[in-house]
């Protein structure tokens, strides 16, 4: 069986070098070659740019709360593909992933054959897979995480029960369009006419296009920071707790292992999209389960803690936006230590832009190569890193930079963070297990 996965993960790895490519017909080729899987399904489609990970994340562990048989698309993955596609917080197993491969693939094929010149990507036969996987895993609902952008997304072969949009900022400018306003229009995409929209904090410039988008679609427009209110009460390294209260629901003081002040709007948006779905569909969550699930909700790779003495931090923050969310976070969570930044990061993210919005809250960096042809050389990195003051070293390594920042944090009783692609927390989080020192 790991020969047979091992095959299939190779043919499958093989589609990336199709690249990407905006648009629906051949998503809508395949489930319609499946027999349409996704329409089996109650689906909460979820969009943005910084955010949507962490929605999704807390919305599937809420429905699972609450009896409900849940799927989870989300993408990239960190260390295994299976990550991609869980029912009830199970990854896919290799077996049925290679089962499922060997249905799907001929449809792929069909489709390149009748279409000469357009392949089928790596990531629209992805989503095809996780919607039959879904189906046969009879899933009542599933939370989908969009791939990018939004209109000519793979996944927005779906007609959702309730669509989601996280924060916006610039992002795949090369794709879709180089203006928030442009962005926007591209995430909104996903809104269907008469189908609730709940839109998170985000520019008022983005938020203007949600609302008329989802006023011409004639669509319940939620704004979930009217809807919801999240208040800190407390914060750790082993989590925070929350006051939240609802439209007509107070659910008092709420513990949330999501670390850092972003996902209290992440929270407000998740809770916003669960009592949405009480008012439209038959789904409603009893308020203790709802508290029950965002307590037990995790998300790897997001201000995750490795590690406590010293403290060890992995995030997968890899623009302005992200970085500036991580700058507060650990402005707020390093007290009077200092801050020793791993980073890596890819050609096609702003690393000057990335530096800046951390600002003053690191005092020193290791700049260390990701395991992507996409990598930045680190002393190229570590030239962004002296434009901000940072005393910084380059490493050949990333092991070699962990181990460093690491020696670093233990004897000066600093913190280390770990930081500029999923690609580099997938790396740290197939090595470095969570607890060890």
């Amino acid at each position: 069986m790991k020969r047979n996965i091992e095959k299939t993960l190779e043919r499958l790895y093989a589609l990336r070098t199709h690249g990407i490519k905006p648009g629906l017909e051949v998503a809508e080729g395949l489930v319609s070659a499946l027999g349409h899987p996704e329409r089996s399904l109650a689906v909460v489609h979820v969009a943005g740019t910084n955010g949507k990970g962490s929605v999704c994340a807390m919305l599937e562990s809420v429905l699972r709360a609450g009896g409900l048989r849940v799927g989870l698309y989300t993408s990239p993955h960190l260390v295994r593909f299976n990550e991609r596609m869980r029912v009830d917080g199970e990854p896919i197993r290799d077996a049925e992933l290679a089962e499922l491969f060997e249905v799907v693939e001929p449809c792929a094929d069909r489709i390149q054959r009748e279409s000469p010149g357009r392949e089928v990507t790596f990531f629209e036969l992805t989503t095809a897979l996780a919607f039959e996987h879904f189906r046969r895993q009879r899933v009542q609902v599933a939370v989908v995480e969009v791939g990018m952008g939004g209109r000519l997304d793979a996944t927005n072969v779906v007609l959702p029960l309730v669509s989601v949009i996280t924060r916006i900022s610039l992002e795949h400018m090369q794709y879709l369009g180089t203006t928030l306003e442009a962005i926007a229009g591209e995430k909104a995409g996903i809104i269907k006419p008469g189908r609730p929209v709940v839109c998170g904090a985000m520019p008022e410039e983005a938020r203007e296009v949600m609302r008329s988008v989802a006023g011409r679609h004639g669509a319940p427009f939620i704004d979930a920071a009217e809807r919801v209110s999240v208040r800190r009460v407390s914060q750790g390294l082993e989590g925070q707790k929350v006051a939240i209260a609802g439209a007509a629901t107070d659910y008092g003081t709420v513990a949330l292992g999501l670390l850092g002040r972003h996902q209290l709007e992440n929270c407000a948006t998740a809770v916003a999209a669960v009592e949405t779905m009480a008012d439209y569909s038959p789904i409603a969550i009893p308020p203790e389960t709802v508290r029950g699930g965002l307590a037990s909700a995790e998300w790897a790779g997001r201000l995750q803690v490795l590690s406590s003495d010293p403290p060890v931090l992995l995030d997968g923050a890899h623009n302005p936006d992200g970085a500036r969310a991580l700058g507060v976070a650990l402005k707020e969570l390093r007290g009077k230590r200092k801050v020793g930044l791993v980073w890596g990061m890819c050609g096609d993210k702003d690393a000057p832009g990335f530096a800046r919005a951390l600002g003053g809250q690191v005092h020193r960096c290791w700049t260390a190569p990701i395991a992507t042809e996409r990598s930045v050389a680190p002393e190229t990195l570590a030239q962004v890193a002296r434009t901000q003051g940072w005393e910084t070293e380059a490493a050949v390594k990333l092991d070699v930079a962990i181990g460093a920042a690491w020696q670093w944090a233990h004897d000066t009783g600093g913190m280390v963070c770990i930081a500029g692609s999923l690609f580099l927390a997938g790396e740290v989080l197939a090595v470095f297990k969570p607890g060890n020192g």
